[in-house]
């Protein structure tokens, strides 16, 4: 078949490497712009873009899709088809109306639910036992359009959505196949989303403001949620003796009581949170420092039973 394929991050990559790996023709590939990344700001490219460079492959990258120039490139491709997996940007109807078999997207979601720009983390933060992949036909809505193929995946009781990105990646790129293989044959009826009788969600994108950890309003059980939907980013964090405490990992603990925010112990590393919950600090970064064992960091420091984080 011949795609089209628009994607930015390492998550879509993977979906793009297993295209090439079945043979399919990938004629072009539309990403991001580089950008400057780490303390030095050095301009780099986005993995799709890499990973296409690998393949011969040729890469655009417009700052918009929504220019005559662009659409005029895309038709002189005449792709059969083109496939978007976590690309960033929207596509206006002139470029959604080019292939002769439509747009698919791969969503880190099971449709409706979740639609937006952070499934994969709102769910983790939200508290979901399970989620999954949708591919589905593109319209000119946000993650509106008729879904084609679905598969569900339970999350780990301590799983990161950086870990959880890693393995969707991987289960996007079957589906993607799976869905190409059947649409290709006419195996594929596309459902509309309002037929599934699931109340339809929105993940919006996620903020650094929402990483700040508030130990009186949330349980242990919310912000080890927030710990977990927030790794790797923004990353989720508290203030202890004036300095911003970074928490990587957490996990729920038995201790009771407390104070919200009080350290109930350093030996492991509790803290007490709203409603008598505490959570305890498995893996945190300090203002300054490396990121490590709670176990390491205590060791380094002045911290003591009693003090208050987050004030």
């Amino acid at each position: 078949m011949r795609i089209v394929f628009m994607g930015t991050p390492e998550f879509a990559a993977v979906s793009l490497r297993k295209l090439v790996e079945k043979g399919h023709e990938i004629c072009a590939v539309f990403t991001q712009s580089d950008k400057p990344v780490g303390r030095r700001q050095i301009l780099t490219p986005p993995e799709v873009k890499v990973t296409a460079q690998q393949n011969n492959i040729p890469v655009y990258q417009p700052k918009n899709l929504r220019s005559e120039d662009v659409a005029d490139i895309i038709k002189e491709l005449t792709p059969d088809v083109i496939v978007v997996v976590a690309y960033g940007k929207i596509l206006p109807k002139a470029v959604l109306e080019i292939p002769k078999m439509g747009c698919i997207n791969v969503h880190g979601s099971l449709l409706p639910k979740y639609r937006g720009a952070a499934p994969i983390q709102r769910s983790i933060m939200d508290g979901e036992k399970k989620t999954g992949i949708t591919t589905m036909l593109m319209d000119e809505g946000l993650d509106t359009g008729d879904i084609l193929l679905q598969t569900a995946t339970k999350i780990g009781e301590n799983e990161t959505s950086g870990e959880l990105f890693e393995r969707m990646s991987k289960i996007g790129a079957d589906l993607l196949i799976e869905t190409l293989d059947k649409l290709e044959s006419g195996e594929i009826n596309p459902i509309k989303q309002s037929a599934t009788n699931i109340k339809p969600s929105y993940a919006a994108i996620l903020t650094k403001s929402e990483a700040r950890i508030d130990f009186n309003k949330k349980t242990s059980l919310q912000i080890n949620n927030l710990v977990r939907g927030l790794n790797p980013w923004p990353v989720a964090y508290t203030d202890i003796a004036g300095k911003t405490l970074k928490i990587y990992r957490s996990k729920v603990s038995e201790y009771k009581g407390g104070t919200a925010g009080e350290v109930l112990s350093i030996n492991p590393f509790i803290v007490a949170c709203a409603d008598g919950t505490s959570l305890e600090l498995t893996e945190v970064q300090m203002e300054g420092k490396k990121r490590m064992p709670a176990a390491d960091f205590i060791r380094g420091t002045k911290v003591q039973t009693g003090m208050i984080l987050g004030v």
